[in-house]
């Protein structure tokens, strides 16, 4: 069974309901606190892929799976960040306005991080990695941008409907992505258990040290505690279902164990900012 004709649908219908959800007077609220937005942007965009450069060059992760961890740290938010924003007391709207910029920055960000991966890996191990640029930033329209602004015209022309159609939307994403979760590992069990224990710690520190530095990055820069609550959940939850599309699609690297990571680290992500609320409640 090739789980890519799993993941596009769950992919597509996060992002259509991330359209959804955006709303120009939340744009308008969060433009008048930029420095909110810097933050949470350099977060995502900068600390998050150091981060798993460091972990996963200092852990010493096999060539697959480096690239892997690359892939996850550079990929958006996740469109769940919402719900737990909201759960944490947060800035919806900076987290809705957050996750919809990343996700179309990432379609030019994520090609360059992903080549200076590649390039690391090819120097320093025998194994040699094609990255087709274009395509992969033509899946990425496709999958992510597409959808997306169908749904925000959707709102704009049909808002009740949009509306009944994100609640049921809402309900519905979490449980696809966990579906999703399951059925990869049932088809990658001997992998996922053989190097649970070195992927997980390896996602762990790369979350923790990511989210730890975005703290610190908001509160140097005195920002609200809601906006900082919001920012850690940011850089902690990224879009799982686009780095196993992009690691398992055969326009790009086709390579099931690439998406490996993302399986676990969509795990420990959960299991890290569930605590987080716990902690905050």
């Amino acid at each position: 069974m090739n789980t890519i004709w799993i993941v596009l649908p769950v992919l597509l219908v996060l992002m259509f309901q991330l359209g959804i959800e955006l709303d120009g007077a939340a744009f308008r609220r969060v433009a008048k606190h930029p420095k909110a937005l810097f933050v949470g942007l350099a977060g995502q965009l900068l600390l998050l892929p150091a981060a798993a450069f460091a972990v996963g060059t200092l852990s010493r992760l096999p060539p697959v799976y480096f690239m892997g961890l690359m892939l996850i740290a550079c990929c958006p938010g996740g469109s769940s960040s919402n719900v737990f924003s909201m759960l944490a007391r947060g800035d919806v709207a900076l987290s809705v306005t957050l996750t919809a910029l990343s996700s179309i920055i990432t379609l030019f960000t994520i090609p360059p991080v992903m080549a200076f991966a590649a390039r690391i890996v090819e120097r320093h191990t025998e194994t040699s990695i094609d990255l087709p640029v274009a395509k992969l930033i033509l899946q990425n329209i496709v999958l992510l941008f597409l959808p997306m602004a169908a749904g925000a015209l959707f709102r704009r022309l049909r808002n009740e409907a949009a509306e009944r159609v994100s609640a049921v939307l809402k309900r519905v994403a979490f449980p696809a992505l966990m579906l999703l979760a399951a059925l990869f590992f049932l088809q990658y069990t001997r992998e996922i258990i053989a190097n649970i224990a070195s992927l997980g710690a390896a996602t762990a520190a790369m979350l923790l040290l990511s989210t730890g530095a975005g703290a610190l990055l908001a509160r140097s820069f005195r920002l609200g505690s809601s906006a900082r609550r919001t920012i850690v959940i940011e850089i902690g939850m990224q879009n799982a279902a686009q780095a196993i599309a992009v690691a398992s699609s055969p326009l790009v690297f086709n390579n099931g164990e690439m998406a490996i990571p993302a399986i676990v680290y969509a795990l420990v992500m959960n299991v890290v900012l569930l605590a987080y609320l716990k902690m905050l409640r």
